[in-house]
């Protein structure tokens, strides 16, 4: 495919994301007002690919990334196309040079307002509103307890049945990057009746914490888990992005003092991998990893 897009009177040149483009992806986000730091842009370069557009004198225009998990499928994040680039068909030729890399491929993405009806031209269908929630954690609610539930802090003995859990909930066996998030992270794992039955992790992101990815079998197990991370987290600066309505665990974290902030709209194209019964995603790792 053409490696140029005439921006104006200039022809911006493409390229492949390469470790030495970390300050000029940081640029990116920081002119869209995203709050990824160097060591999380260093987390999604490790785990996915893609291409960042430069103008004239190598200033950057946009990006766009996949994260291919097995052989057909990819989920696409990074995609930072600032107002000047999308009005000028920027986001639709990185988005077609992204969709191009993953032929034959299911994807998953989720879309800020400014991107979805691009999406939707591209064949990508709505699924559910991903609600963001953030901010300092001052007083966590009491939560009633859950008879015969028990959590315990996440231990590396753990690790097996975090991926198996994230397997069945993602939809795909996603070792690389569930095992780059635990090699960062604490967490907390629900057991009932001797059995894993929930986890949730919480890493170093962007303005403080993120919660994320949550995995439970219910809601009611999912608040149980959350309740215990914001108790450890508390005085300090929490995210979470919760797909779907989950009213009990958003009255939670708004009531910890982590409002809602945004929302994105989770969209595929291709087969819906996602769980959507029995174990299932109730907190992203990240809106690029899903």
């Amino acid at each position: 495919m053409n490696d140029t897009l005439r921006i104006d009177s200039y022809e911006a040149q493409v390229a492949r994301i390469a470790a030495k483009d970390r300050a000029l992806l940081h640029e990116l986000t920081v002119s869209v007002f995203w709050p990824h730091r160097d060591s999380d842009l260093d987390l999604l370069m490790q785990l996915g690919e893609g291409y960042i557009a430069l103008d004239e004198i190598g200033r950057p225009l946009g990006s766009a990334m996949h994260f291919p998990t097995g052989g057909d499928f990819a989920m696409l994040g990074m995609m930072v196309t600032p107002p000047r680039l999308q009005a000028r068909g920027g986001g639709r030729f990185l988005l077609q040079r992204i969709m191009k890399d993953c032929e034959g491929r299911d994807m998953r993405l989720n879309a800020t307002r400014s991107g979805y009806r691009l999406y939707l031209s591209a064949g990508f269908r709505h699924v559910m509103t991903v609600y963001q929630h953030q901010g300092h954690v001052d007083r966590v609610p009491e939560v009633p307890s859950v008879p015969g539930l028990e959590l315990t802090e996440l231990s590396s003995e753990d690790h097996g049945a975090v991926r198996e859990m994230d397997r069945i909930a993602y939809g795909l066996d996603r070792r690389a990057a569930i095992d780059a998030l635990l090699g960062v992270s604490s967490g907390v794992v629900a057991w009932r009746a001797g059995r894993p039955c929930g986890f949730a992790l919480r890493r170093r992101f962007g303005k403080g914490d993120q919660i994320g990815p949550l995995a439970a079998d219910t809601e009611e197990t999912a608040v149980q888990i959350v309740a215990q991370l914001l108790r450890q987290a508390q005085g300090g600066f929490v995210r979470i992005d919760t797909p779907g309505e989950n009213e009990a665990l958003r009255g939670l974290v708004t009531a910890a003092g982590m409002r809602q902030f945004d929302t994105v709209t989770e969209m595929h194209r291709g087969a819906n991998r996602r769980a959507t019964e029995g174990l299932v995603y109730y907190g992203l790792a990240a809106h690029s990893l899903g």
